[in-house]
């Protein structure tokens, strides 16, 4: 019996000591617990529903960007180099624009020509000077600080020149016979005149400060011409080129030149889109 009792006091001891542990541990957690939520603001229901304010407004940054308007004027090295090759051909050629809009140039040129042809018949030389006035057209759009031309534009041509008939051979339709011989003349035709009109494409291309290198295609057609003689026609015309294909003729040139700068104008910015992240 005895030893009954020690054992019913230990198991009551060992309880009893269980039950203050867990007494002091139940408190300890919720003060956890408590502590971890203190401080915190419980969010409104407006608040939970708006959302991050995450829109914005970019603008884009554009440089001020000026174009220069002025004078460029130059030579013609196709027609000024072509004398050293061709024995027959002398010549030289002014050329110039103005630029008075952002894509538009007022273009001349103005030259002279002694050019000698031989033909199977004839051997002439053609003597003269010639204007061509019109526009260009710039359709290359340049970046920041460009000034290069990619162009098509219009010309009006006219020319005051004169014929010297050096020599002819008459036509011989008995074949039986041989070529008649050269019969020199030297007959001049004064005097005579033309007009024509012309399409142009051309490049220019800034190379270094105000100097520029380009050339040109052009594709003519004659309006009117003073011809010499009835028997005798203008194979060549200065500013025109040959007149074999009758009313059309083509050109080329090689220039070089120098813009004169005169004033600028500032260039409108493009409008800015605006884009809103939402």
């Amino acid at each position: 019996m005895k030893h009954m009792l020690k054992y019913f006091f230990s198991i009551g001891l060992l309880m009893t000591v269980f039950c203050i542990q867990a007494q002091e541990t139940t408190p300890t957690t919720k003060s956890l617990d408590k502590t971890k939520t203190e401080g915190i603001i419980p969010a409104s229901p407006k608040q939970a529903q708006a959302k991050p304010a995450i829109a914005t407004k970019t603008d884009t940054v554009v440089p001020v960007k000026k174009d220069r308007y002025g004078v460029r004027v130059g030579l013609d090295l196709y027609k000024l180099t072509r004398g050293l090759y061709d024995s027959n051909y002398k010549g030289i050629e002014l050329v110039g624009d103005y630029r008075f809009t952002k894509n538009y140039y007022l273009a001349a040129e103005i030259g002279s020509e002694d050019k000698t042809t031989e033909d199977d018949r004839l051997n002439t030389t053609t003597k003269g000077t010639y204007i061509k006035f019109g526009f260009d057209y710039n359709a290359y759009e340049n970046w920041l600080n460009m000034e290069n031309i990619i162009s098509i534009g219009l010309r009006g041509g006219f020319s005051t020149f004169n014929q010297e008939l050096n020599s002819y051979k008459i036509y011989n339709t008995q074949h039986y016979w041989d070529e008649m011989p050269w019969i020199a003349s030297g007959e001049s035709f004064n005097g005579l005149t033309a007009g024509w009109i012309e399409v142009v494409a051309g490049v220019k291309v800034k190379v270094y400060n105000n100097i520029f290198v380009g050339f040109s295609l052009r594709m003519n057609t004659l309006l009117f011409e003073k011809k010499p003689d009835e028997n005798f026609e203008n194979l060549y015309i200065p500013g025109f080129n040959r007149t074999y294909a009758g009313n059309f003729g083509a050109g080329f040139n090689y220039t070089v030149t120098y813009f004169i700068p005169l004033y600028k104008k500032t260039v409108k910015p493009k409008e800015v889109v605006k884009k809103e992240i939402k």
